[in-house]
């Protein structure tokens, strides 16, 4: 009997995930987990492993290895859960005749070859446009990959740091509009958890290893304020903290990042900062293939409606940061949506067993920072988005919970149970 053919004969849809870090990953297994045997699923990414982007910050300051801590090999998951998985480049998206054009990746020098699907699941988070900033190869840091990671870790601790002035921030995101909703405010960074969580994990280095204080550090933004999609209170309490207690530097409003110079930072609008180590999280830009398409905004992002299907083509979803509905692009907006997909796709096939949890996208900030020390901030907040509830703590316990959320994702293989969610809500609130 042909693999894509039930017991009774009936065709069994294709499901093609595309991409498998957190969205991806958490999707393909979700779809399996509530829509059973009814489908076949593939999943196709270029690395076998996942990067478990959130901690390479807090394993850089430690001095260790982030290929060894954070690289998830999740293959043996997918194949328990009976799900094909293609290590490959995903090329272009014929919509029309529902093909993806892919290039094996395992050895250079692959022919193209073409998979067909009855939904796609677009979860191929975006390009990180480093190569857009002047300078940044020769002068520029950041924390977004194992290299770029181990690049600063060398930086920092092989002696070439000499105590300088430290600049963290962003580069101006380019955000589309078409289809978004009402609510989804236009962002100039696309996720600036990370330069909060970066200069407190460095105010501690520099402090334990008597290279400086806190008050090398400033923050730049191309916002009014950073990381506003925390909501403005939580904002104004982080900067009390950050320029008030602390002592660090901070400048908004600077356009996009002009020009990466040995000795500090050029933005757009004219100002510019003095530094001897520049870290910088760049735009969140899509592929290029994406750009153009039906089912994309003016940027390349995937138009959704809130069920994270494309109004015009339906079969075709969006999870994480591939998706307009995730803004800001952070990993805990992906798991929601990958949990919509799922439900969707189980509707479709007539099993999902609890309609009552078949609702909406509706977005919530809530993430962990490292801050040193074995401390770590917590938020929870949907200011952004029109609600009303705007939580910020910080202690050791939030850093177990930081610790505990990775352990509990690399012991369920990219499928953490909805209640461990429920019960950081609980615990964090």
């Amino acid at each position: 009997m042909a693999d894509n053919v039930n017991q009774n004969g009936k065709y069994k849809p294709h499901v093609l995930v595309l991409g498998s870090n957190f969205g991806g990953l958490t999707a393909a297994r979700l779809i399996r987990e509530e829509a059973k045997e009814t489908v076949d699923i593939t999943v196709i990414d270029r690395k076998p492993y996942l990067l478990f982007v959130p901690n390479i910050p807090l394993e850089v300051f430690g001095n260790h290895d982030p290929v060894s801590k954070l690289h998830m090999p999740f293959y043996q998951f997918l194949k328990e859960d009976k799900t094909n998985f293609l290590q490959a480049e995903v090329k272009g998206i014929d919509i029309e005749s529902k093909y993806v054009d892919i290039v094996p990746t395992e050895r250079s020098g692959s022919a193209p070859e073409k998979v067909y699907y009855d939904y796609l699941v677009i979860a191929l988070g975006t390009r990180l446009d480093y190569a857009a900033i002047p300078g940044f190869g020769e002068y520029g840091h950041t924390v977004s990959d194992s290299y770029y990671g181990n690049k600063l870790r060398r930086f920092l601790f092989e002696g070439h740091y000499k105590g300088g002035p430290i600049a963290v921030g962003s580069a101006r995101f380019k955000m589309g509009k078409r289809g978004n909703p009402e609510w989804l405010h236009d962002m100039k960074a696309a996720c600036e958890g990370p330069p909060l969580e970066i200069s407190l994990g460095l105010s501690s280095l520099l402090e334990e290893r008597k290279w400086g204080t806190s008050k090398n550090i400033t923050l730049f933004t191309p916002g009014e304020y950073i990381a506003e999609d925390a909501g403005i209170p939580i904002v104004k309490e982080f900067l009390h903290m950050a320029k008030d207690q602390m002592g660090m530097g901070y400048i908004n409003n600077v356009g996009d990042v002009k020009q990466i110079y040995k000795d500090g930072i050029e933005f757009t609008n004219g100002a510019s900062v003095e530094a001897e180590l520049k870290i910088v999280l760049p735009n969140w830009n899509p592929h290029e293939f994406m750009k153009g398409l039906p089912i994309s905004d003016e940027e390349g992002f995937v138009v959704t409606d809130l069920f994270m299907r494309n109004p015009e083509h339906p079969e075709i979803m969006a999870v994480g940061d591939a998706s307009a509905l995730a803004a800001p692009k952070l990993g805990g907006l992906g798991d929601m949506q990958a949990r919509i997909v799922a439900r969707q796709i189980a509707k479709d096939m007539g099993v999902l067993k609890h309609p009552e949890e078949d609702k909406p996208f509706k977005p919530v900030i809530m993430c962990f920072g490292d801050m040193g020390n074995r401390k770590a901030f917590y938020i929870h907040s949907d200011l952004f988005f029109g609600g009303k509830t705007g939580i910020m703590k910080m202690g050791h316990m939030y850093y177990a919970m930081k610790m505990g959320f990775k352990e509990m994702y690399y012991q369920t293989g990219g499928k953490p149970p909805g209640w461990g969610i429920k019960l950081t809500e609980v615990m964090g609130g």
